[in-house]
């Protein structure tokens, strides 16, 4: 069947922090008395990220999820330092480190993510966003210059399901009367993008830029533009 629509993951598929998260948890860290190695703070954040509870609030009022979600990253960052000691003035580095994450010069669009949305938009297919952030997407996306390019974009923190969860994907299945079969989901993730997209039923592609995470079955591509090829073979 012909695709009809795109969803796309947001952080490491359509866009990157300016630098490494690590790096910037370690700098602001400094600046309050925390002096760690980045390669320390790198690991604590990918095991302690991987560990978390989702970033998802079922059944919660909208009104109630911006706090949420800061509580959610204040516990994650508070569980990443908590192997290196007292930190001092904690509260003012988690202001000043959740404010950095949410503005759009934080990060940087990959070179072929506006030209891609481009050509996927004059092809008339609906697209959309599907990902595990929270509320400071919405401005990081508006600030990046890219969000009127989506027909929706939908975060976990409000739909109530995190990938690999189906449920958010069939979500936006259902806003635009699609079938899964009709759908190319395409992330940088293999434990969240990838195995969410398979659960829907979805057609997944694996956004591997750099070559290193090979999934036996899935399609790959190494560039966002790759994929106006894959659209063009299912025409």
């Amino acid at each position: 069947m012909a695709v009809k629509a795109i969803f796309f993951d947001a952080a490491g598929t359509l866009f990157n922090s300016v630098r490494p998260v690590g790096q910037s948890y370690t700098l602001l860290a400094k600046k309050y008395g925390m002096e760690v190695p980045a390669s320390e703070v790198t690991q604590r954040f990918k095991s302690c990220f991987a560990s978390a509870k989702p970033l998802a609030f079922p059944g919660t009022a909208k009104d109630q999820i911006k706090e949420l979600e800061r509580s959610w990253w204040e516990d994650l960052v508070r569980r990443i330092f908590e192997p290196f000691g007292l930190f001092t003035n904690f509260d003012d580095y988690f202001s000043e480190l959740f404010g950095y994450f949410s503005r759009a010069d934080s990060w940087s669009l990959f070179k072929d993510t506006e030209e891609t949305l481009a050509a996927l938009r004059a092809k008339g297919l609906t697209l959309a966003i599907i990902s595990n952030f929270d509320s400071r997407l919405f401005g990081i996306l508006d600030g990046l210059g890219i969000a009127s390019k989506f027909d929706a974009i939908l975060i976990s923190s409000e739909i109530g399901y995190a990938k690999p969860a189906p449920e958010i994907f069939r979500r936006a299945l259902e806003l635009y009367n699609l079938t899964p079969d009709q759908t190319l989901f395409v992330g940088d993730s293999p434990e969240t993008d990838i195995l969410g997209a398979i659960r829907a039923g979805l057609t997944p592609i694996l956004l591997d830029r750099k070559g290193n995470k090979p999934v036996d079955s899935v399609r790959q591509v190494r560039e966002l533009r790759e994929i106006l090829d894959i659209v063009d073979s299912k025409s």
